[in-house]
């Protein structure tokens, strides 16, 4: 196979568990904070060095950034690559997701690359959107989630995580890959070759290189932009039981539990349940709001009656209509869910050749209506097809996205105002746009389905179909775990938490009689599903899920932040962990310091007798 040109599109952040927030500025502090290649990145650099050694590869590397930013280019140079690139202009300052994407994809277009490789997404932002859309305005396929990949003349089969298992799929080159755990090992550069990457040269691109029109790049060429950020103050009861009896420990947290309401099963019901669906109702002059829904296993998945929820909450403050998109093949039932849910009408596309998920084709149908009917707003899961599909629609649409939100408001001037975490979660900032439609991906379990109505009857309209070209990307093999259901952690009454330090797969045992008691699904970290103690859909966190339960238990979990900050919306959180500094205890409300092989018996033990199992 002749050799193959790869580019590797990397960023600089800053070590984000080091980083605090100001509250009297009001700025995140970065002075004194180190940065470091994005750990996504490291991976894509790593499988490009990788395939350079196997497959005859001349690899690049490209970054946006300020003059710092020339230290991650040594380091991918130190690890392997053959040529570093450097964005660097006062000119790309203040860009957003797609004014970054559109530099890179100009600086990418004046060499012919068989194929790029970007990070999943950067640990600073979460979103995952810059891949989507250099893709996009490059005009090539892409893959994202892949964590195997082989390459062939004129061709690459990759397999990519799917929130069922994962897909094995097949295209041709060029074309654009996002990368996640497990893609290849990291590679860590000696000193010797530190130092000798010092002393190669970087080339250096400037915005008149790339475009004659500066307003493209920056501040000017960015649709979205943030207003003033703020902190959330973790709100927790934060008791923590320690130096006592395993058995006092347990009541205590038992009458704690009573306290809360925790066994009340119809009280549970009442704080989860949103406001009534209401009437029909016709779209404003500013466009309806569009609910883009998500289907798993055949289903609506619950996020899409949350947006559904909060699109008609939003409807009522700017007097519009709520309306959904439905796209698949033999979807025209799940009518009926959208509209008892708050979908005034249907745009449905229905096609065998939209059975199966392709981003091209789906982007096509979507982006075509949105042309066609100009909504005020279009909504969308941060799932793993939802951060797909958005962000090559607002590449190709050249709209402002925001994604992975945990809200959404309407402003005085009647503007749709995207909350946004970042950080780690502890901050919020809220976004707004300049382009229309608004356009959001939001994180399931944040919002709050609307009490369904099912007397109304759905008003569908078909979206075209016939026009549609053949999916550039072919699904070879799709594979579902059966081990976990996908849905069960996102409608869950009660999660089980299972970090790292239970020791191993066959601690397992004790933790499973808890769930059971609950008819609770295991949800964990990021370390554990990487041991392949549990499977990965069962991730919670900043690279997993966003969870809502009433009652989270973390067992011997540590507490980092990319794993609170999926579970912020659970109603209590409990941690049972042996070591008293441990920061889930600063995310829970009550917490036992012990071995949870101590605790866990006199817990189930106490349960059983509260539950009557």
């Amino acid at each position: 196979m002749p050799a193959i040109k790869i580019a590797v599109c990397i960023k600089q952040v800053p070590v984000v568990s080091l980083l605090k927030f100001d509250n009297e500025s009001r700025r995140v502090v970065r002075e004194g904070v180190p940065s470091e290649v994005n750990p996504f990145d490291v991976l894509a650099l790593s499988l490009a060095v990788q395939l350079k050694e196997s497959a005859s590869a001349e690899v690049a590397v490209y970054t946006m950034g300020p003059p710092q930013a020339r230290d991650a280019l040594v380091q991918a140079l130190a690890m392997g690559v053959d040529r570093a690139v450097h964005l660097n202009d006062r000119a790309f300052a203040g860009s957003d997701t797609l004014a970054t994407a559109r530099a890179l994809a100009l600086a990418l277009q004046k060499d012919n690359f068989d194929l790029i490789i970007c990070g999943l997404n950067s640990v600073d932002a979460e979103t995952g959107q810059v891949g989507p859309e250099i893709a996009e305005m490059m005009g090539i396929p892409q893959v994202t989630g892949v964590r195997q990949l082989q390459l062939s003349e004129g061709s690459m089969t990759a397999r990519r995580m799917t929130e069922e298992g994962y897909e094995v799929v097949e295209c041709a080159l060029p074309a654009l890959i996002t990368v996640t755990e497990e893609v290849a090992p990291e590679i860590y550069p000696r000193r010797e070759a530190r130092e000798a990457a010092l002393s190669k040269p970087i080339i250096e691109l400037t915005a008149a290189d790339l475009s004659e029109d500066m307003s493209v790049f920056g501040l000017e060429g960015s649709p979205t932009f943030v207003n003033e950020i703020y902190s959330i103050e973790p709100d927790r009861d934060q008791i923590v039981s320690s130096d006592k009896p395993v058995q006092e420990s347990v009541a205590d947290l038992m009458a704690y539990l009573e306290g809360r309401g925790v066994f009340d099963v119809n009280a549970a019901a009442d704080v989860q349940a949103g406001t009534a669906r209401g009437p029909r109702r016709e779209v404003g002059e500013v466009g309806a709001i569009w609910v883009v829904a998500d289907m798993l296993a055949g289903q609506v998945r619950s996020v899409t009656l949350e947006l559904l929820g909060r699109a008609s909450e939003c409807a009522s403050l700017v007097g519009t209509s709520v309306e959904a998109v439905l796209i698949g093949h033999g979807v025209e039932s799940h009518c009926a869910t959208l509209t008892a849910h708050g979908a005034d009408r249907i745009h449905l596309a229905d096609a065998p050749i939209l059975d199966r998920y392709d981003t091209d084709l789906y982007t096509s149908v979507l982006s075509d209506a949105i042309r066609k009917h100009q909504p005020y707003a279009v909504l969308m899961s941060a799932t793993m097809r939802g951060r797909d599909l958005a962000a090559r629609v607002a590449g190709r649409l050249q709209l402002g996205l925001t994604g992975d939100c945990i809200g959404l408001e309407i402003d005085d001037e009647g503007r749709l105002v995207q909350l946004k975490p970042a950080f780690g979660g502890n901050i919020v900032a809220p976004i707004l746009s300049t382009t229309r439609p608004y356009m959001a991906t939001l994180r399931p379990g944040m919002l709050t389905p609307a009490i369904p109505d099912v007397s109304i009857q759905p008003t569908v309209v078909n979206l075209p179909t016939d026009s549609l070209g053949q999916p550039r990307v072919k699904i070879l093999e799709s594979v579902s775990d059966d081990s976990v259901d996908g849905a069960e952690l996102d409608n869950a009454r009660v999660i089980v938490g299972v970090g790292k330090g239970v020791g191993g797969p066959e601690n397992l045992a004790p933790i499973r009689e808890l769930a059971a008691l609950f008819d609770a699904p295991l949800g964990t970290t990021r370390d554990v599903t990487e041991l392949g103690w549990l499977p990965r859909q069962t991730q919670i966190g900043l690279s997993g899920r966003s969870v809502s339960p009433d009652l989270y238990f973390a067992i011997a979990l540590r507490g980092a932040f990319n794993h609170t900050v999926g579970i912020q919306k659970a109603g209590t959180i409990i941690a049972i962990n042996n070591v008293g500094r441990s920061p889930i205890f600063q995310a829970s409300d009550f917490g036992i310091v012990g071995d949870y092989q101590e605790v866990l018996p006199e817990l189930i033990k106490a349960l059983r007798g509260r539950l009557g199992r």
